[in-house]
């Protein structure tokens, strides 16, 4: 019973990949196709483009899928259950034959390109307080412009919304009790309302394809809990603009008896919050 789960966006890094490429030059031939550019230099970061969600989406699951067929050549593990942080959903999805990968490639790009565009917003993580004390200190914010979009970790709930709301909210979370406030290197106020003119644009992009049922079970960022063939379409794009439910995700894994979590991405993010997520108790957030 092994786990495999894909990181998202923030998890890349210039270099990503260098080793992987020359071992599937078919992926690689097909992905800059695809993309109508090199997807080589786009890893080595050669333009600086890697910061750019228009750029790091695409590479990131060209990285993901690549590394999964290396980890399944090598160790021959089929996974009991798929999950990924945000972008890597599509990764998860891939590999459960919902789409072939020029599809999940082709999808991702679009995504990356309709994210960032929709500039102007940013994002920080709470952490110290668990989703409930979030959720009372946002009650009692006034200045509005501010949702969470990610559960984390029992105490990292990550925050999106205009930049200035972001920006002043940092003491009044402190004062609530968190312990850090960290504003995140992003463009944009991912996973929020704020999201909803990418979200719809999106899910024009998503009602073309032949969404395919999965072989492996993979669980929805959006609801947590494993999704069902017909919803897939409609749950990626409320993903967009809704909290990325990674706690409930994990939990809901490790109940159906998961032991083995093996994370896919250029380096170890997902690891560290699953360790957490096992460690405390199971408390939904709200």
């Amino acid at each position: 019973m092994s786990v495999f789960m894909f990181a998202g966006q923030g998890s890349q890094y210039a270099g990503m990949g260098r080793d992987l490429l020359d071992e599937f030059p078919e992926h690689l031939a097909r992905a800059d196709e695809v993309l109508g550019y090199s997807v080589r230099d786009l890893c080595l970061d050669k333009n600086g483009q890697l910061a750019s969600t228009k750029f790091a989406q695409p590479a990131l699951y060209v990285v993901n899928v690549l590394t999964y067929l290396r980890v399944r050549r090598e160790c021959r593990i089929e996974p009991s259950a798929l999950l990924g942080h945000s972008l890597g959903e599509y990764c998860a999805l891939h590999v459960a034959d919902v789409f072939d990968f020029a599809t999940g490639l082709a999808l991702v790009a679009r995504r990356g390109e309709l994210m960032a565009d929709a500039a102007d917003g940013a994002m920080a993580a709470v952490i110290g307080l668990d989703a409930d004390a979030v959720h009372g200190a946002l009650t009692a914010w006034s200045g509005g412009g501010l949702w969470v979009a990610g559960y984390n970790t029992p105490d990292q709930t990550v925050l999106s919304g205009s930049p200035d709301q972001v920006r002043a909210a940092r003491d009044h979370f402190l004062d609530a009790g968190a312990r850090n406030y960290v504003a995140l290197n992003v463009s944009g106020a991912f996973h929020s309302p704020l999201m909803a003119a990418a979200q719809a644009e999106f899910q024009r992009a998503l009602a073309r394809i032949d969404l395919q049922t999965p072989r492996i079970p993979v669980v929805s960022n959006s609801t947590g809990a494993i999704h069902t063939d017909d919803r897939i379409g409609h749950h990626l794009g409320e993903q967009i603009s809704g909290p990325v439910r990674w706690v409930e995700s994990i939990q809901l894994l490790a109940s159906r008896g998961e032991t083995s979590w093996i994370e896919i991405g250029p380096k170890r993010v997902l690891t560290p919050m699953v360790e957490s997520i096992l460690a405390a108790p199971h408390v939904s957030p709200s």
